[in-house]
């Protein structure tokens, strides 16, 4: 069987997960899924223990051998498979990764995450708290990215929680529709953490699948970390755009930088 298309971020999740048992939070789970669970999940411990058609919830993690041990309702739900080897390793560095595309349920906490990244960084168009985005305006974003066939925003979910995004946005104009331009960020307790590659290969597999031929982006040119990593995900310095950008009063140059994505 499978599962329903709202939960299958949630089967990838369980998918990756080597653990013979795992607890989530409430919001950890609506998160990987990007919806909200129903009411029937926040009021009934029956929900959880559905093993029987016609709803197909449960086969996301049925799917890949887990039961639910424990409903703490509105709170934590424990999963366990005993068909995995109990260890002595720590599970400190057992990380599970989602990538999945942005839903207008997610619009808060978008908003909330591109905040955060861009108080945490100095290379960014925008700085801490210099621009207000509506829950509203958000959602309405989202909506026109998923009605365009080359672009798109993905997240990044660690472990139950929005660690990073990057939006990619193509051309209408029949001569570039072939270009897009890619955003990316991830907040700095998330980063060194192979997220930002991840997100960039998941952008590449989808603007390949669009008919998209070239990606481009501009960094800053002292931003050495963010340029080491396109560097190492394939891409090339195209050229200079000479002071650019204005940060603490500090002119900056920025870097042209494109890949050529090879099918």
């Amino acid at each position: 069987m499978k599962a329903d298309k709202k939960y299958l971020p949630l089967e990838m999740y369980f998918s990756q997960c080597t653990l013979p048992s795992v607890t989530l939070r409430f919001q950890e789970i609506e998160n990987i899924m990007g919806q909200q669970l129903p009411n029937a999940a926040y009021l009934n411990s029956s929900w959880w223990k559905k093993t029987k058609p016609p709803a197909l919830h449960y086969v996301a993690w049925t799917n890949q051998g887990y039961v639910v041990e424990k409903v703490d309702l509105g709170n934590t739900i424990t999963f366990v498979n005993e068909a995995k080897p109990v260890t002595t390793d720590s599970t400190s560095d057992h990380h599970i990764l989602i990538i999945r595309q942005v839903d207008v349920e997610d619009a808060r906490s978008i908003i909330e995450l591109q905040m955060t990244i861009e108080a945490e960084s100095d290379f960014l168009l925008y700085g801490k708290d210099e621009r207000k985005l509506s829950v509203q305006a958000m959602r309405k974003r989202i909506m026109e990215w998923r009605k365009m066939e080359n672009s798109a925003m993905f997240v990044a979910i660690s472990d139950g929680n929005y660690a990073g995004f990057l939006l990619l946005l193509g051309n209408s104009a029949p001569r570039a529709k072939h270009r897009a331009s890619l955003f990316l960020g991830v907040k700095q307790e998330f980063q060194r953490k192979g997220i930002a590659t991840a997100l960039i290969k998941h952008a590449e597999s989808f603007a390949s699948s669009q008919g998209v031929h070239r990606l481009e982006l501009t960094v800053i040119a002292t931003n050495d970390a963010a340029i080491a990593l396109y560097k190492h995900t394939g891409f090339e310095q195209e050229g200079l755009r000479r002071e650019s950008m204005l940060i603490d009063n500090t002119l900056h140059d920025e870097l042209y930088m494109g890949k050529i994505l090879i099918k």
